[in-house]
């Protein structure tokens, strides 16, 4: 595991979206748009089963992120690699604080047929901008 950096945290917890790619089962890439914060050690962001992220993850657990600062893009900018774990426990109260951070909103996009999912990155490479 990679020690991230008082930068990186500051990145990671700028409230920046974050570009998480997964491995499709073709081996092929599939990038999408996330919330994403840090508690200085492994990074977290949220989805739900059964969205296509959640399924690439728990088959195959490698993970990519890309984060940047859009003020200062090519100087504060982070690519990750690493792998991911799924906890279902407290994903529903961590998609709400995400939420209101990002938005200041409740979160409103519960739906009855999906299972809210932490995505916790043990973060192994970093490059840094």
């Amino acid at each position: 595991m990679v020690k991230l950096t008082q930068r990186q945290v500051r990145i990671l917890n700028g409230l920046h979206y974050a570009t998480v790619a997964t491995v499709m089962p073709d081996c092929s890439p599939e990038a999408t748009i996330v919330w994403i914060e840090t508690d200085g050690r492994f990074i977290y962001f949220n989805t739900a089963f059964p969205r296509l992220k959640a399924l690439n993850l728990q088959r195959d657990n490698r993970v990519a992120i890309t984060v940047f600062d859009p003020k200062r893009p090519y100087h504060d900018a982070l690519a990750i690699r690493g792998r991911a774990e799924l906890i279902t426990e407290g994903a529903n109260e961590h998609i709400e604080k995400l939420a209101r951070m990002y938005t200041r909103r409740a979160f409103k996009g519960f739906r009855p047929d999906q299972t809210r999912v932490i995505v916790k990155v043990t973060p192994e490479r970093i490059h840094v901008q």
